[in-house]
């Protein structure tokens, strides 16, 4: 997936509000960019680290840019949570997820029990229809570990029940982790930041929804999923 061109580095001054970020750039402007990220964003909102920001499109913007990387321990992170959607959507197109490959339709947004929606539904002839959520995973704390969520994740819960309702009646479900970082090598659910989160993943996989784990390979011009990553799902694994 290829970003908006030329991205332009700064260093991070503040981010507020979750959806503001004040930005000093390299050649000396200050700006305020677009931060599209309604969460935490534990050990990427200090200031002083370096960013990468997009120039917006079209022209009902108020905001000209879009934070798009962090630089975090000499690594890219990518922090757009519009992104995995995207990187995912392409991935499937081009049949480079071995686990999700060989479906001919792939439906966005797809209405998901009472007061949902899933990401895509993968559909073909004679096999059974995929549930596919997506969530965007850019929490790394220590070593090599990436995990979800950063915070309370209700939602992201009710996604989980939902998705193992949908095993219930005979279909596949797959939750999906897009880990936008180069710095990990598994990745395992945050219990103590969101404990129900993390009890609801272990159930939703013990009824048979399929758990997933990509990192991506991440630069100033794209990001693109990379390979699969361990799901740790037994604390004394990590």
């Amino acid at each position: 997936m290829l970003l908006n061109q030329p991205l332009v580095h700064g260093v991070l001054l503040s981010r507020y509000k979750r959806f503001f970020a004040e930005v000093a750039l390299d050649d000396g402007r200050q700006i305020t960019a677009h931060c599209p990220n309604p969460g935490a964003m534990l050990g990427l909102n200090m200031p002083g680290l370096g960013v990468w920001v997009s120039p917006a499109e079209g022209a009902k913007r108020k905001l000209a840019w879009t934070l798009e990387l962090v630089e975090a321990d000499g690594s890219l992170v990518g922090i757009n949570t519009m992104h995995p959607n995207r990187l995912v959507a392409e991935a499937l197109a081009e049949n480079v997820i071995p686990e999700l490959a060989g479906y001919h339709l792939h439906r966005r947004e797809v209405k998901m029990g009472a007061a949902s929606r899933v990401d895509f539904v993968l559909e073909s002839p004679g096999r059974s229809r995929c549930w596919l959520e997506v969530k965007n995973c850019h929490l790394r704390r220590a070593g090599t570990l990436a995990e979800f969520p950063d915070c309370v994740a209700a939602r992201s819960s009710r996604h989980l029940r939902e998705l193992t309702d949908r095993v219930a009646e005979g279909d596949r479900a797959v939750q999906l982790f897009v880990i936008q970082r180069t710095d990990c090598d598994r990745f395992a659910a945050c219990a103590d930041l969101d404990m129900i989160y993390a009890a609801e993943l272990a159930l939703a996989a013990a009824a048979g929804v399929e758990v997933l784990c990509y990192d991506c390979d991440i630069s100033p011009q794209a990001i693109q999923l990379n390979q699969r990553l361990p799901w740790i799902h037994a604390p004394g694994d990590r």
